[in-house]
């Protein structure tokens, strides 16, 4: 039988692979990282981290008791933005979808159904969603595809992203967090942590390669 190169290549890498592990005891995969924090999900003390890690990565954060002063904060951030156009998945608030819309803004809904094609969202400058936990500890915010919180293309395109952190969903430490992705393996997940940045290896930096240049977190509730 005659093999192509590329599988040629592979069968040599496993058969060499293979060798290598011959006689060589499995060791146990250590397993003794914190699992959680000093405080409690969701306390004072986790959200001042949060909210400390967020800053460090030049997100603006601003903290909501209620409902109406989350569609103030939603309002505001969208106006400081100069958004006249937002995306939002069809699965959010409907109070938050018409604070989203102040000012005449246009808002559109995008929906795996009836998605928005990528072009047509480069247009457009906002997005708002809900997100599933937060980590304080390393001040990451992660979605995983809920209807409110919408495919992952419409986080990634707009330059602004305004996003709705419940107080409670905000653990201390990524093993937590994994626990309650894990409730849910098959969704996919976005971890973000601040605006997009990257640099060159003259460190050179840019905004906005991998996702929106500019995050906007409300804390809620």
């Amino acid at each position: 039988m005659v093999m192509d190169a590329k599988t040629a290549i592979l069968a040599r890498a496993r058969e060499a692979i293979e060798r290598s592990q011959e006689g060589r005891p499995v060791r146990e995969i250590p397993r003794n990282y914190i699992r959680e924090g000093q405080h409690a999900p969701g306390s004072d003390e986790v959200v001042a981290e949060m909210i400390e890690k967020l800053e460090d990565y030049s997100a603006q954060v601003v903290e909501a008791r209620d409902d109406q002063a989350i569609e103030d904060a939603i309002a505001k951030f969208l106006s400081e933005a100069k958004a006249s156009s937002v995306v939002v998945p069809t699965g959010l608030d409907d109070q938050f979808k018409k604070a989203a819309g102040r000012d005449k803004r246009k808002v559109r809904e995008d929906s795996r159904e009836n998605a928005i094609a990528t072009l047509e969202l480069d247009a457009i400058d906002a997005v708002v969603t809900r997100t599933r936990v937060g980590i304080s500890i390393s001040g990451t915010i992660i979605l995983d595809g809920e209807p409110d919180q919408g495919r992952r293309a419409i986080t990634l395109v707009p330059d602004t992203h305004v996003a709705i952190l419940e107080r409670s969903a905000i653990v201390p430490t990524v093993p937590q967090a994994v626990d309650i992705l894990g409730e849910h393996p098959e969704r996919p997940t976005t971890w973000i942590a601040g605006g997009s940045a990257t640099s060159d290896i003259e460190l050179v930096r840019v905004n906005g390669v991998h996702g929106p240049r500019h995050l906007r977190v409300i804390i809620a509730h």
